[in-house]
């Protein structure tokens, strides 16, 4: 409830200032159905809140978390950054995986696609630093365009993005027996016709429209709806993430039932 109080002063304070309040800031207190209630944006339908279970996805730019405190505020779960192209591990990854497994938040790792590296490669390097778990949750491979990247900003054509996919999706599945799931921008997604991949489940990041509006009905898994999240345990903004599916369809998804 503290948290909401001083949310609510501070949106007061930027409009006395002349300022408008950052946009799209998702506010937890007791429970995932107070997910986003302080959110300003106006989804012109059913937004964040209509879904029951909400999680976060992470990586080194979050300091340590308080993970009970999350969790008691309404995190079901958690992507955890673990690796990026072929040679760079996160220096997190290992301390937010255990910090969300000691709380008992379902949690899976995410790579970061490096566009001047084959996926073979890059597969090889999430297997070697990221160890088999209860695969309550499928991993992810993030794809999006890199242009402020200091060594790779290629734009490679549809075919070959959705060929290096695949490449990558069907080895971690081989390795730890589940499909990841694919991470992507409305851009990215427009430019490749990603979507075209068979047997692959998305996660959408749209922080302005509804996911069905911004991908043309494009069914999706998981909705990143904003990047500056305000959740009890967690310091600064944080992306927070739904869930498409009611509290049972989590269950089973996640093997709890």
């Amino acid at each position: 409830m503290g948290a909401r109080i001083l949310s609510v002063l501070l949106i007061l304070l930027l409009v006395a200032c002349g300022q408008k309040p950052v946009t799209n800031v998702a506010v937890l207190q007791s429970g995932p159905s107070n997910f986003g209630d302080l959110d300003p944006t106006d989804w012109g339908g059913p937004g964040p809140r209509a879904y029951p279970i909400h999680g976060l996805d992470i990586s080194r730019f979050q300091e340590p978390i308080n993970w009970d405190a999350a969790r008691n505020a309404g995190v079901r779960f958690a992507f955890i950054k673990a690796t990026e192209g072929g040679d760079l591990a996160d220096p997190r990854f290992r301390e937010h995986s255990r910090g969300a497994e000691l709380a008992g938040v379902p949690h899976a790792a995410y790579h970061f696609y490096y566009w001047c590296r084959p996926a073979a490669e890059q597969a090889a390097w999430f297997i070697r630093n990221v160890p088999r778990g209860d695969n309550r949750l499928p991993h992810v491979l993030d794809m999006e365009w890199t242009p402020f990247s200091p060594t790779c900003t290629i734009r490679p054509p549809g075919d070959v993005v959705r060929r290096e996919a695949k490449i990558f999706l069907d080895i971690l599945e081989k390795h730890y027996g589940r499909r990841p799931i694919i991470y992507t921008t409305p851009d990215f997604f427009e430019d490749t016709h990603i979507g075209r991949l068979s047997r692959t489940d998305f996660w959408l990041r749209s922080v302005s429209q509804l996911p069905h509006k911004r991908y043309e009905g494009r069914s999706w898994l998981f909705w990143q709806y904003t990047s500056t999240g305000v959740v009890p345990g967690v310091q600064g903004g944080v992306d927070i993430n739904v869930f498409n599916g009611s509290a049972e369809d989590w269950l089973k998804f996640t093997g709890a039932r």
